[in-house]
């Protein structure tokens, strides 16, 4: 690259971070990534928010959303209502309007159900244009038969969404719990109605008016009847240990504090919905004995129902009934603990096992709000952590595996309703990581425009790992609704105006850094440059990241703004942001190779096949020429492998080296369990490898997988010959 003249007063700053001179100017509040300068209000714009949160989500009809999209609903109503033609178009136009005033009272901070809502726009609309219109759309209203709180993308959503999700799939598995204890209760309830009636008991007056009847409670002597039913009918048929059996099931069975009526008068019903981890699991390890309780009383009622109780067998086996006897479908049955944890509490102290307690299986589903994606590093340095408490949390939890792993912005949670609901109704446990975007204060975008940025400059990019998916990556884990997922950074024309009232068209890149820039904290990392004083040393961040380290000292990075005027500036990054968002790059880049986007490896092994391919053309190609066939064809280069002509000699190709990240070693011990001579712990108890040797590849992936912290990378396999090498190394690409 040519060397080219960068101002002294732009490198000192990219340098150090601090001005140099009057070159620079500060940044100002207007200032924004340019972006996002089409969407600077977003009540005059037609997109998901806000969101319905169903009512209708406890009814036995409830339909599989529990949230619905306030566009959405009025498009569907206008289908139904609005006819073609002028009519029909100034019915839209209204319902137009109607649906802006409904976004500016959310924006504002109105809460409320979208009926009482719809009534106060549809009135405002009224007293500032004609009443005719109000009464119109009021009468619209009646038919969008759906109703709930209608909520904006704010610091509140993330928690309501996830307990709506929650609390719609909770209903549903009440309603088919009740299904079936009811129908047990009632069989139950026969065969002790049954006897009773064919014992002494039942043959009396009082017994037999009771079972009459009060509408024919005079029509018989009911004295007479006793004593002729006593006669003929046998006094006992229901032996006393079974009768005793049937009463305590269903005395279990009735009292059940699990899943409550609407009408009960239990005051002590069980609650799932807590705030923090320590409660959630102190309670559920407290209502342990009432489900093994529940659990049992179940299956004797089942069993006594079809008739099948056998007591010389089940006597014994439910009278050593415990926690150990109750398999995923027992557990399955019964409500999953709901944990809300605040922004400000995900690193409190009752927080700290959250993932053990994942890993352990609780039926937990867990919400952590990731406060700020830009958190200082130790001892206020700035280096942007990317610690447990924000993105790394759930990357973190999907190496542990066994559960159900989301992570996405609140921009982003309507478009994955439906995988919210699936984690919240499979059988695993689930956490959900969501940046709110309004956490930070500092921010001067509305919360859906930080929680978008954050999304698209990958700051925090939208993922679902689901265990239970399959067997491999492909299957279990997703990078759905990031954009443009093969690459770096998302990208867009950005259209202006140059000096000389020229349009202009400038493909841009959103970056980490795009990003910062909504966060008024960090403008000490930015500096403006008047347009007088841009320079060919200045480039784009997404293009100064691609550059060789050698070519970055000669190059100044930028991104590009707009202010309160419109106008398009650039402001340049100091380095301390641009090593955070290099950081980022990685980041995301381990993200793409879990979805097996630019995998290296499978990019070595395609090449090293087409190389082979190529190499066997050669020499079939030659057979004609003895001279050339005698010597071996040319290898073909490819990244870290070297083929060979199958003719050749084979040779073991050059491999990556297996290696341990000692220093974050949890002494866990589970690979020591797996192979002690390859895996050993030095002073500290800190696993490494002492001899890569001394045991397969395939215990080296299997330690990697078992790793409760994802340190162990098993590298490429030392024998080309070890059987099932292509399952493993696709079982290794995540760990690599």
């Amino acid at each position: 690259m040519d060397m080219v003249t960068q101002p002294q007063d732009q490198v000192v700053f990219h340098m150090t971070g601090k001005p140099a001179g009057d070159g620079l100017l500060p940044l100002n509040n207007g200032l924004r990534p340019a972006l996002l300068s089409p969407y600077a209000d977003l009540t005059a714009l037609r997109y998901d928010f806000p969101l319905v949160l169903r009512d209708d989500v406890e009814q036995p009809a409830a339909q599989p959303h529990f949230v619905a999209s306030l566009s959405a609903l009025t498009s569907e109503v206008l289908g139904d209502l609005a006819p073609r033609g002028p009519n029909g178009e100034r019915l839209r136009r209204h319902v137009a309007r109607l649906e802006r005033e409904l976004r500016r009272l959310t924006a504002e901070g109105s809460n409320g159900r979208l009926s009482e809502l719809w009534a106060t726009a549809a009135e405002r609309i009224g007293q500032a244009d004609d009443p005719d219109v109000a009464q119109v759309l009021s009468r619209i209203a009646a038919a969008l038969h759906v109703d709930g709180e209608l909520v904006e993308c704010s610091a509140r959503l993330p928690a309501r969404f996830v307990h709506h999700a929650w609390l719609s799939v909770h209903a549903e598995k009440a309603r088919a719990f009740h299904v079936q204890v009811d129908d047990l209760v009632r069989k139950l309830s026969d065969i002790l109605r049954a006897a009773l009636m064919r014992s002494a008991a039942g043959q009396q007056p009082a017994a037999l008016r009771s079972a009459i009847g009060a509408p024919h409670a005079d029509t018989f002597d009911f004295e007479a009847m006793s004593r002729l039913v006593t006669r003929s009918v046998p006094q006992e048929d229901l032996p006393r240990a079974r009768r005793e059996r049937i009463a305590q099931a269903l005395e279990v069975l009735r009292a059940q504090r699990f899943y409550p009526r609407a009408h009960d008068e239990q005051r002590d019903a069980f609650l799932f919905e807590f705030t923090s981890c320590a409660s959630a699991a102190a309670a559920y390890r407290l209502r342990m004995p009432h489900l093994v309780d529940l659990v049992r009383a179940i299956a004797i009622a089942e069993l006594e129902a079809a008739g099948r109780y056998v007591e010389a067998d089940h006597d014994p086996f439910f009278a050593r009934y415990d926690v150990e006897t109750l398999t995923a479908a027992d557990l399955a049955l019964f409500p999953d603990y709901l944990v809300s944890i605040p922004a400000d509490r995900s690193d409190a102290p009752e927080n700290a096992g959250l993932l053990g307690l994942l890993s352990a299986g609780m039926p937990l589903k867990v919400l952590v709000e990731a406060g700020d994606l830009l958190e200082d590093g130790a001892g206020g340095a700035a280096q942007y952590a990317f610690g447990v408490r924000s993105t790394r949390l759930a990357t973190t939890a999907m190496g542990l595996g066994g559960m159900f792993v989301l992570q996405t912005a609140s921009s982003n949670l309507y478009a994955l309703r439906d995988r919210v609901r699936h984690g919240m109704r499979c059988s695993q446990p689930a956490l959900f990581c969501v940046y709110p975007g309004s956490a930070t204060p500092a921010a001067n975008q509305p919360a859906y425009l930080v929680a978008a940025a954050a999304m698209q400059g990958r700051a925090f990019p939208a993922f679902t790992y689901d265990a239970s998916a399959g067997e491999n990556w492909a299957t279990r884990f997703s990078l759905e609704n990031n954009r443009e997922r093969e690459g770096d950074w998302p990208q867009d024309d950005l259209a202006y105006e140059d000096e000389h009232l020229q349009r202009t068209t400038v493909r841009t890149a959103f970056t980490f850094a795009d990003f910062a820039l909504c966060d008024r904290r960090y403008a000490r990392h930015f500096a403006l440059v008047p347009r007088a004083r841009w320079n060919p040393a200045m480039v784009p961040a997404a293009q100064w990241l691609e550059l060789p380290e050698a070519q970055q000292s000669d190059r100044i990075p930028y991104v590009l703004a707009v202010d309160a005027e419109a106008r398009l500036q650039r402001v340049i990054v100091d380095q301390r942001l641009m090593q955070a968002t290099r950081r980022c790059q990685l980041l995301w880049r381990r993200l793409q190779e879990h979805a097996g986007i630019n995998d290296a490896y499978a990019a070595a092994l395609l090449a090293r096949e087409r190389a082979v391919w190529d190499a066997q053309r050669q020499v079939a190609g030659s057979a004609d020429a003895p001279a050339a066939a005698a010597e071996p064809a040319a290898s073909v280069a490819a990244p870290g492998i070297v083929a060979t002509p199958l003719e050749a000699t084979p040779q073991e190709p050059p491999r990556d080296d297996a290696w341990i990240e000692t220093a974050r070693c949890p002494s866990c011990n589970e690979c020591q369990t797996i192979n002690p001579r390859m895996f050993v712990y030095n002073e500290n108890k800190q696993a490494f490898i002492k001899d890569v040797s001394a045991g397969t590849y395939r215990q080296m992936v299997e330690a990697a997988e078992a790793c409760q912290v994802a340190i162990i990378h098993p590298g490429l396999p030392r024998d080309p010959n070890e059987p099932g090498l292509a399952e493993l190394l696709e079982r290794a690409a995540p760990f690599r």
